[in-house]
């Protein structure tokens, strides 16, 4: 579990991006953490692994408090991609580094090369093995470095801005795929304002909307991204589903429907209910 108490942040310029932040978030959980831009989410995310550490309150994981370990010891557990690639690339080639950490936890040669393999597999990436991450696409870049952190098996996966420099069908990959870890046990979380890749995932996760360094709202993404109060105060647009269906209330249709396949479910029941 993972426990957000009474978290402030201020940067050494003075900027306070966190004002008290408190969450809970249990082990197998998927939970995508929205907002506009300067809002604090890659800030507070940044604390779950160590990176940053609370100017006040403590973040605890599995009982841990982040203050009191290594940001290596917290890795092990927490393996976060970063929304920049680069910032996080350390290596001349694909394969280098997808084993830096590998080697970096002391895993075995023969796992080394077997891991290496699975996650180039994985995140469809054989093609580039033997290339500088640095000479790779954007989406390239992302796939890589989630390959990266997949390799050693976090059980929490962190992901910042993931669809970014993504395509349709990339996009739609990576929501199976991170659906495919959250069904396994892993918990995961998600930074990301793009409200309709979370809505479009099914089962939904919770979402927490964060505005002005606080947490403004936390629940179900159905409650959450069909409210139109709560998304304006997030600076979000809400899914183009749910907009639709709001202006066809007046019609007994309901107000808080999130993606298409919703949406279909309850026009044919309509339909065929005539």
């Amino acid at each position: 579990m993972i426990v957000v108490e009474n978290v402030h942040y201020t940067y050494p310029n003075g900027v306070e991006a966190l004002k008290g932040v408190s969450l809970r978030i249990k082990d197998g959980e998927f939970v995508a953490i929205m907002g506009e831009n300067g809002a604090g989410k890659t800030t507070l995310v940044l604390h779950l692994n160590g990176l940053l550490k609370p100017t006040k309150g403590r973040v605890l994981v599995d009982g841990v408090d982040t203050r009191e370990v290594s940001v290596a010891q917290l890795s092990r557990k927490v393996g976060l991609v970063f929304q920049n690639p680069d910032s996080q690339f350390f290596c001349s080639t694909v394969e280098e580094e997808i084993a830096f950490a590998l080697k970096n936890f002391g895993f075995s040669q023969e796992v080394i090369e077997k891991r290496i393999t699975w996650a180039l597999n994985l995140m469809n990436l054989k093609q580039y093995r033997h290339r500088s991450p640095f000479t790779l696409s954007g989406g390239e870049k992302k796939r890589v470095a989630l390959a990266a952190v997949l390799a050693w098996d976090p059980q929490i996966l962190i992901l910042d801005e993931p669809t970014i420099g993504q395509d349709y069908r990339q996009k739609e990959k990576l929501r199976q795929f991170i659906l495919q870890l959250n069904s396994q046990g892993r918990t995961v979380i998600i930074v990301t304002h793009d409200v309709e890749f979370v809505a479009d995932c099914i089962p939904a996760p919770r979402v927490v909307l964060m505005a002005g360094g606080r947490v403004i709202a936390d629940g179900d993404a159905e409650e959450v991204l069909t409210n139109p109060e709560l998304v304006e105060k997030a600076s979000l647009i809400q899914p183009q589903i749910s907009q639709v269906f709001q202006e066809l209330v007046d019609l007994g249709l309901p107000r808080n429907v999130l993606n298409v396949y919703e949406a279909r479910r309850i026009i044919l029941e309509r339909w065929r209910g005539r």
